[in-house]
């Protein structure tokens, strides 16, 4: 699936046009490669398990702050069920976690991870409601993206130690939560420069992300 073949409408899908160039690397990734190929190594995936609850932590708060300062009843309601989607897939990186032998109680955030929290926290508590979407929305397309071109390739047969990780981003349910998102970017954000570089930015940290959990 390439990644201009999104279906989407409107400003979320000029926005992910304009950046196909860097969700073609994402797919490249070696971290994400190893992910759907199941050769990733083991110490690679917990690192990345723990570092990634830190992370989405963070994007609950940012979806709060949101949430807090939406204009709209609609906006209310919509960023309460995108804070649930959130706390769903931290209940699905517990169990990574246990699974795997992780200690998600004592995580430091590396220096990847902080660049991305303090980027998405600065801009919801900064920014506008619209430039946090454009902020937050990235990471949830990529994700589907990611996990739909995965599955297309073969990644979710039950001998992939990591066959979860591509059925979570695959699932319907995901891409549900990825549009509703895009929803609210065309709702409240405007295609200019502050939400467009957002857009990239936001990325860009999340390329940075999975590569530091790509093998050496």
């Amino acid at each position: 699936m390439s990644a201009v073949d999104s279906g989407l409408d409107g400003l979320a899908a000029r926005l992910w046009k304009a950046n196909a160039d860097l969700a073609e690397i994402a797919v490249g990734d070696g971290f994400v490669r190893g992910v759907a190929d199941g050769t990733l190594p083991a110490e690679c995936f917990k690192a990345y398990v723990s570092q990634d609850a830190f992370f989405l932590e963070a994007f609950a708060k940012a979806y709060a702050l949101a949430l807090a300062r939406s204009p709209d009843r609609q906006g209310l309601q919509t960023f309460h069920r995108l804070i649930g989607g959130v706390l769903d897939e931290l209940r699905l990186h517990a169990s990574y976690a246990a699974r795997w032998g992780v200690d998600l109680t004592r995580v430091e955030p590396g220096p990847d991870t902080l660049a991305y929290t303090n980027f998405l926290l600065a801009t919801a508590s900064l920014g506008s409601v619209g430039e946090t979407c454009a902020a937050m929305t990235p990471c949830m397309r990529l994700y589907a993206f990611l996990g739909q071109a995965l599955a297309a390739g073969g990644a979710t047969v039950s001998h992939n130690p990591y066959h979860e990780w591509t059925e979570t981003y695959a699932a319907p349910a995901f891409e549900e939560l990825a549009a509703t998102l895009e929803g609210l970017l065309e709702r409240y954000a405007e295609d200019r420069p502050a939400v467009r570089s957002a857009y990239r930015r936001a990325l860009r940290l999340e390329l940075a992300f999975f590569g530091a959990y790509a093998p050496s």
